[in-house]
């Protein structure tokens, strides 16, 4: 059974106004059986990752759908995708029996944008809101980054950076929604390419009620280390043997953190364990400590 949707009723509230459109154009979120969804034909996207499926269907498993796919119906019985066929391949291998969509009974474009770009204005929307529904207008109505910030008002860096949000794991974009974490916080972690660690430092936010100032402190100096690092060290261009990786894992688990385990094709090499607060820096020694006793 899917699980409740995370959004809150602002992302539901930006498309009421369409109905009031002379019928033209309705949209709302309902829970729709994954049997009666079928492929859009003319899908771009002729291949899909099997790995970032299967990760995306265990995110699914463990919070449920983040965003809502978006449909047109055919008939009484089936619906087409519009947007979102990774998501909906994802909840089929998750298990899902059902999905929240966005349900669309006509073509006019041009009334989804006003009702869209109306309610965006509101005060009560959070970031993710926010985000998704600049990218509702970009996917449905095939405007581009310069157009929607025309479109809104706002400076395209500004549409740029909420859009950046959704590449953030599902667990972080569900804190956001949740007001755990604010705007700042999110647009910090944004910055780091590993998603481990992007987690990893929120955890610790929440944790340790870490300021943005202290979040943004934390992730430039990580991204600093890692550069000053890739400066030093040669890539290495063959995948660890295998007796390395295990060794890897079996730190990361040990220590609580993902260690940076790193080696020339000369055999020299690092070992570095990265900490995000203070109090993380005290777990670790405590660790050393225990084994130096």
């Amino acid at each position: 059974m899917a699980k409740k949707s995370v959004l809150g009723r602002g992302l539901g509230a930006l498309i009421d106004g369409a109905d009031t459109y002379n019928n033209e154009v309705r949209s709302s979120i309902n829970e729709v059986e994954l049997s009666k969804i079928v492929a859009n034909p003319y899908q771009p996207r002729t291949t899909f990752d099997e790995e970032a499926l299967n990760e995306l269907a265990a995110s699914i498993k463990e919070i449920g759908i983040i965003q809502p796919i978006t449909l047109r119906k055919v008939d009484d019985n089936h619906y087409q995708i519009i947007a979102g066929e990774r998501r909906f391949r994802a909840s089929k291998i998750a298990g899902l029996t059902a999905i929240p969509a966005y349900v669309r009974t006509a073509d006019d474009e041009a009334m989804l944008e006003m009702a869209l770009v109306e309610n965006i204005q509101r005060e009560d929307l959070d970031a993710i809101e926010i985000a998704l529904s600049y990218q509702r207008l970009i996917e449905e109505c095939k405007l581009t980054q310069e157009d929607l910030s025309d479109r809104v008002g706002k400076k395209r860096s500004t549409v740029t950076n909420y859009l950046r949000l959704l590449k953030l794991p599902a667990k972080i974009q569900k804190g956001i929604v949740e007001k755990l974490i604010a705007m700042g916080h999110a647009r910090a972690l944004v910055n780091i390419k590993d998603s481990d660690m992007q987690l990893m430092i929120y955890d610790e936010t929440l944790k340790n009620d870490l300021s943005v100032r202290r979040v943004e402190e934390i992730v430039r100096n990580y991204n600093d280390d890692n550069a000053s690092f890739k400066s030093e060290e040669k890539p290495v261009k063959e995948k660890f043997p295998t007796e390395y990786e295990d060794l890897k894992n079996h730190l990361n688990k040990f220590f609580h953190s993902k260690i940076d385990f790193r080696m020339d094709q000369s055999g020299k090499g690092k070992i570095v364990i990265p900490f995000t607060s203070t109090k993380d820096l005290e777990r670790i020694l405590g660790i050393l400590d225990k084994l130096d006793a």
